[in-house]
């Protein structure tokens, strides 16, 4: 879950130009720099790479640094030395995830069909990071509560939202699996068979204070 992908394209003469612009940028001091001005790390990425190869650890190379010189520049290096970036094709709805523990921010591969809001979305989860970081007390922090807030305006996206509004469409899976109250005759479809034994909530709550009562256990109705 929390690994980086790597998985590398072949050096063919129709990509070793991108990959000498990325190498350039890696070696450069300044990621922010590099291109013309105006032009987000992330519209960089997808200009100089062209169509991203199956592969993206270039791009994340890129990424890494440009989060690492902004925690930096916020006064937080020791923590920029442990972080990581990675495109993690797992992701489907979520346009990113940072995970704090692993110092890890994962990336939908989605976001090079909107190259404008990689950027964006770097900088969003290292808010979450950077937040936890900066809490002394090492209490779990809201994660879009006043110290993400406040992250979000240090690195210069004030006006971030809680959730993306891209169309990453979630996957759907049928319902195969019917079970059935027998007391209140409530039907509960679900994707996969309860492997546990249920009851009906609002029958137990109703006939026996909230607890398990067999009476009220689900039956399969459907295979």
């Amino acid at each position: 879950m929390h690994s980086s992908e790597s998985r590398s394209e072949p050096k063919t003469p129709a990509n070793m130009p991108s990959l000498r612009q990325l190498e350039f940028a890696f070696r450069s001091t300044d990621i922010l720099s590099v291109g013309p001005p105006g032009v987000s790390p992330g519209e960089l990425i997808y200009q100089s790479a062209g169509k991203m190869p199956a592969g993206h650890t270039a791009e994340a190379a890129v990424l890494l640094q440009t989060a690492r010189q902004l925690l930096r520049s916020l006064g937080a290096k020791r923590i920029a030395t442990k972080l990581r970036v990675e495109w993690n094709s797992r992701l489907k709805t979520a346009a990113g995830r940072a995970d704090y523990r692993h110092k890890l921010i994962s990336l939908n591969p989605r976001l090079v069909e909107h190259p404008a809001e990689i950027d964006c979305t770097l900088r969003h989860e290292l808010a979450h990071i950077l937040a936890q970081f900066r809490e002394k007390s090492r209490r779990l922090i809201s994660p879009h509560g006043p110290e993400w807030q406040q992250a979000c305006r240090d690195l210069g996206i004030a006006d971030e939202k809680r959730c993306h509004t891209l169309p990453f469409p979630a996957k759907r899976y049928a319902r195969r699996f019917v079970y059935r109250c027998p007391n209140c005759r409530r039907d509960f479809p679900r994707v996969r068979k309860i492997k546990r034994t249920v009851a009906c909530l609002a029958c137990c709550r109703a006939h026996n204070g909230g607890e398990f009562d067999v009476r009220f256990r689900l039956k399969l109705l459907t295979v």
